[in-house]
């Protein structure tokens, strides 16, 4: 399978059963402590996420795969997180969104195994559905999961996605992976909003990622300095890890930046119309934040950037903004510098 898997473009695949006991009791806890914030799916769907069968009945696999996405750069990125006045964007979303190029290599995928085999029953996911993705692929052996919530692998690191196939053909299993993260809490240390509370713990509602992608509204204020200049996601827990100093990286073309989105400044962003918004992010992940939300991310960027004649007119540009919560972020950027004057 791993031969196939590499044949598509997967650097790695496992297969694993469809128990996920142990796993459904941690959902459960974090569920019912409300970690999740605004993102209700993840209760709604409660524990099918956790049980394959109930999700594709006669699902007796899954064979799960690893796309690399990471560049050899983590010390740019960390350059770009210390410049106030540029841009940073989570490595993942870069380039072109991964959804919809993993789902046609699995297809593929799926179609090269019913060549093999026969026709077989099975279903395709990437991040399309309520899947444990990795608590799959660790028991398939891909990696473990961190402290941080991230999967491992002590060979290619944590820069890689995740995808998955249900199949009803009684395949033999891959031995899961063990854990690799001893005593360093060096993710736990770095993340700028302290979301990570306890190991293996995250409080969505402090992440910069859900907190800049997933969450609608106003961004509590508390949390705001903290993200720094951080405008789509965020890498710092990746970044610190020392498992990612030592990973192979695969150079896939369609994850390559683009827009200029590696060195681009807070200000030249800023200045994107709807229309350029959407003709720039065309086939991207950040597409999904929609332009209001985009603004509002780097208005508060542009809070934490240095006090610039560049800043003050990129602020004082959008404090007429149709959107209210927009406005309300560049009202309190511009308070951050002692520009605020009465609308």
């Amino acid at each position: 399978m791993r031969t196939l898997a590499r044949e598509f473009g997967f650097q790695r695949c496992g297969i694993t059963g469809i128990e996920l006991a142990d796993d459904e009791a941690h959902l459960r806890d974090w569920l019912a402590q409300g970690l999740y914030g605004s993102m209700d799916w993840m209760a709604r769907h409660g524990t099918m996420r956790a049980r394959p069968q109930e999700l594709i009945p006669g699902t007796l696999r899954v064979i799960s795969v690893g796309l690399d996405y990471g560049r050899d750069d983590d010390e740019a990125a960390w350059q770009t997180l210390a410049d106030g006045e540029r841009a940073y964007v989570a490595r993942y979303a870069l380039g072109r969104d991964y959804h919809k190029l993993m789902r046609q290599r699995l297809q593929r995928l799926a179609d090269r195994i019913a060549e093999l085999v026969g026709p077989f029953g099975h279903r395709v996911f990437v991040d399309s559905a309520p899947v444990l993705e990795r608590a799959l692929a660790r028991n398939a052996g891909l990696g473990w999961i961190g402290k941080h919530t991230c999967l491992i692998d002590k060979d290619g690191g944590s820069w890689f996605f995740l995808g998955e196939i249900y199949v009803d053909l009684p395949l033999p299993l891959d031995v899961p992976a063990t854990a690799h993260c001893g005593s360093c809490n060096r993710c736990i240390d770095v993340c700028p909003t302290q979301a990570i509370t306890a190991p293996y713990r995250l409080d969505a509602r402090r992440c910069i990622s859900y907190l800049t992608i997933e969450h609608e509204g106003s961004i509590p204020e508390e949390l705001r300095a903290p993200i720094g200049n951080r405008i789509f996601g965020c890498d710092d827990c990746q970044l610190a890890c020392p498992w990612n100093k030592f990973a192979k990286r695969t150079d896939e073309p369609d994850f390559r930046a683009r827009n200029d989105l590696d060195r681009a400044t807070l200000a030249e962003l800023f200045a994107w119309s709807q229309a350029e918004f959407l003709q720039r992010t065309e086939g991207s992940a950040i597409r999904r934040s929609g332009h209001a939300r985009w603004l509002r991310n780097i208005a508060v960027a542009l809070g934490n950037a240095p006090t610039t004649p560049e800043v003050i007119a990129a602020l004082e540009s959008r404090r007429d903004c149709d959107d209210a919560v927009v406005r309300e972020h560049v009202e309190w950027a511009l308070t951050r510098h002692g520009a605020n004057r009465p609308l």
